[in-house]
This record gives C-alpha cells, sequence and structure tokens, in this order.
C-alpha cells in the first residue's frame, strides 16, 4: 500500500514529452529576452572621448595619496589601446614627487617609450615634458644606464 502510493506520486512527477517541449520553448523564449535585454544594455554605455579621459586621469592622478594610488592609477592609464597626453604624463610624475618615489617617476618615461609608436613620438614627448624633467629632476632610465639601452 505504501509502496503504490510512492509509486503514484514518483508517476505523477514525471514529465511527460509534451510538457518537455514546452518547458524547452519557454526557457529558450527566457533566453532570448534576456539576450536581448543584455545586447540593448551593452550597446547603450557611453564611448569615452580622449579628451574625457585625459580628464578623469589628470583628476586622479591629483587624488592620488601614496605611492599604491599613484602605481594604481598609472596601470589604469597605461593599460587602455591609447598614449596619454603629455598633461597626464605631467600629472602622473607630479604625484610620484608628491609622493617621494622616484624609481617610479622614471618608470612613467620607461612605459611612455613602449606605449609609443616610434622613436620620433618618444622625443617628442620628452621635449614636450623637458621642462618637468628638469624642475622635478627626473632622469630618463637612458640616461642613468646608458650602457643597457
Amino acid at each position: 500500500m505504501f509502496a503504490n502510493s510512492i509509486r503514484s506520486v514518483i508517476r505523477n512527477s514525471v514529465r511527460t514529452p509534451s510538457t518537455l517541449r514546452i518547458t524547452a520553448y519557454n526557457q529558450a523564449k527566457l533566453l532570448n529576452l534576456n539576450n536581448s535585454i543584455i545586447r540593448r544594455n551593452y550597446s547603450d554605455h557611453h564611448e569615452e572621448t580622449f579628451e574625457e579621459f585625459t580628464t578623469r586621469y589628470e583628476k586622479e592622478f591629483e587624488e592620488a595619496y601614496d605611492l599604491f594610488e599613484v602605481q594604481r592609477v598609472l596601470n589604469n592609464c597605461f593599460s587602455y589601446d591609447l598614449v596619454p597626453s603629455p598633461a597626464v604624463i605631467e600629472k602622473a610624475l607630479r604625484a610620484c614627487r608628491r609622493v617621494n618615489d622616484y624609481a617610479t617617476a622614471v618608470r612613467v618615461f620607461e612605459g611612455l617609450k613602449h606605449k609609443v609608436e616610434n622613436s620620433e613620438q618618444y622625443e617628442a614627448y620628452l621635449e614636450e615634458l623637458k621642462d618637468v624633467r628638469e624642475e622635478l629632476g627626473v632622469d630618463l632610465k637612458e640616461e642613468l644606464f646608458p650602457e643597457s639601452a
């Protein structure tokens, strides 16, 4: 008697193929709805312009209060697929000076050298930032270790 009631419960809980098709259809419909929502949200984001990028990172370097913050902002800034403007590099150098980290200031120029497309662009950046380098006393890696350049 007890076994019969268990069998009937199991038999009633097993789905028939028609209910499986309906469930699969509803799941596919729900999945399509979710994908359309995701696509819509994905395409609605704001594309940041170079000027907005520059302004944002100038502000972040001004607000960096310790070495960890300066290095974090530098890492984020250099991770983009563009070369930061000279104004951003200047703010980065001043932030390095503010937290008293000479090594990071030298590494800014080393990262910039790898980020630009050719040596002429690197030379243009060096010329643009020459006054700041002299004011802050930042040497280049090439000047510090001429044999490894």
